[in-house]
């Protein structure tokens, strides 16, 4: 594998460079002194960004743009052999490293590298994280695959020893990594197009644990199950947390307000520490807010600071917005079974007198095992608070199919496409409704939003 050298900048080209975290890789390296260019298919704030720190950027995917002078491609799992770029820079004879590859070689300049995994959370952790070191003057580098208020982008390039970024199992990228602190938050069946099945999926998670020094540190939920298997032959130290007071970390006397927001009793190895207020919604995130506690306090920052940063933390990807009369939560960046039974539990918590609306889509990436994914999602609507039931996609159809099993008075309809689901929806909302959307990226439930935003 080629290895950068940090000391001596070279060029450095990105295929794919407008993606969230190709595009903070490339700023980092910009402001290390290196040469950037890369291409995108299309024009966006990131490239828009990029080009004025002074990288070259090409629209559309072509031969072309592998241009005398690079020294080394840089690609994500989503850029195939058969893309004409890539097989340009193959052609060339050109040292080539995954996305995963250069970030696990960044990590390396750092006295601290802090890598978030799991299943899902691992952005809105990753965020709370940074408030968090932040409020505590770490001064760290930070990646996070979304935009963060606090740094005004997806990365900022710190002045310290402390690195923060997420880890993602898909492709087993994870394994490129050298975590000196490593998160697993909880491990589920996702990404199902890569891995055989969950068996698989805790394989890797705990090739990933294996990673860590024995100077190192592993903060894990104790609620994932059979938990033993991941954590028997570490040689690192190892930081539980969860509901139960006996653990290193936390969460009782959880309650939650109107708007759903949560706060908790923080217990420290059975020690009350103080009460703390969130102002984002769902038991799921108590327990990403217990890791990025234990991370906070493990490196000394005053737990003034951390409640203080938690309970202004806004959240990334679900956004609770009101819309006229109505309250929408925006959850449609992505979904696996567990984070969208977690966002439906968010929905059946709200307190309000009108209806509880459900929007949902197919989840992706889940393998042949998907149409049971979805029905087990059914059956879990059937035991919440929802009111209406609207899908559009047909995996989505198991959804209304078992949920009507258990409770024939949940109002359901299918739709063809998000074009009629949005003409229904601008007519069938009321004043105090509050209507979830959610599904995975590629269903782009994102336009259902953007249209009742408007």
């Amino acid at each position: 594998m080629y290895k950068i050298n940090f000391e001596k900048p070279v060029h450095v080209h990105f295929i794919g460079i407008g993606g969230i975290s190709m595009s903070g890789l490339a700023e980092i390296l910009l402001k290390e002194g290196f040469t950037i260019s890369g291409s995108d298919n299309k024009e966006s704030a990131l490239t828009d960004h990029l080009e004025k720190l002074g990288a070259k950027v090409f629209y559309g995917q072509k031969a072309s743009n592998i241009i005398s002078g690079i020294d080394v491609v840089v690609y994500t799992a989503a850029i195939h052999p058969d893309n004409e770029e890539f097989a340009e820079a193959v052609k060339q004879n050109l040292p080539m490293l995954t996305r995963a590859e250069l970030l696990g070689q960044l990590m390396t300049n750092y006295d601290v590298p802090i890598a978030i995994s799991g299943t899902h959370g691992k952005t809105t952790t990753t965020s709370m994280l940074s408030h968090i070191l932040l409020a505590g003057e770490l001064d760290p580098t930070i990646s996070v695959g979304g935009i963060l208020k606090a740094i005004g982008g997806n990365i900022r390039v710190g002045n310290s020893e402390y690195f923060v970024t997420e880890a993602c199992e898909y492709t087993n990228s994870f394994l490129h990594f050298f975590p000196k602190i490593g998160v697993i938050l909880n491990i589920d069946e996702d990404h199902l197009d890569f891995f055989k099945d969950l068996a698989d999926i805790r394989n890797s998670f705990h090739r990933f644990a294996k990673l860590l020094p024995k100077d190192g540190t592993l903060v894990i939920n104790d609620n994932i199950p059979d938990l033993e298997e991941i954590t028997a032959d570490l040689d690192c130290r190892v930081i539980r947390y969860g509901n139960d007071s006996s653990l290193d970390y936390s969460a009782t006397n959880v309650l939650h307000d109107k708007k759903g927001e949560a706060s908790f009793d923080l217990v420290k190895s059975g020690e009350f520490i103080d009460r703390i207020s969130l102002s984002v919604n769902g038991d799921h995130n108590v327990s990403n807010a217990l890791a990025a506690i234990a991370i906070g306090l493990r490196y000394d920052v005053p737990m003034s600071a951390i409640k203080a940063q938690l309970s202004t933390f806004s959240g990334q990807r679900q956004n609770i917005i009101h819309v006229n009369d109505y309250i929408l939560i925006d959850d449609a960046y992505n979904a696996s079974p567990d984070s969208i039974k977690a966002s439906l539990s968010i929905l059946s918590e709200f307190k309000t007198r009108g209806r509880k609306i459900a929007v949902l889509s197919d989840m992706l990436e889940l393998g042949p095992d998907s149409p049971e994914y979805h029905k087990e999602v059914g059956r879990f609507i059937a035991t919440t608070k929802v009111t209406d039931l609207f899908i559009t996609g047909e995996l989505s159809r198991h959804y209304i199919e078992e949920a009507w099993k258990e409770n024939p008075s949940l109002h359901t309809r299918a739709f063809s496409s998000n074009g009629e689901l949005i003409a229904f929806l601008e007519t069938y909302l009321k004043k105090n409704d509050v209507v979830l959307i959610k599904g995975s990226n590629g269903m782009n439930l994102k336009e259902v939003s953007k249209a009742l935003m408007a």
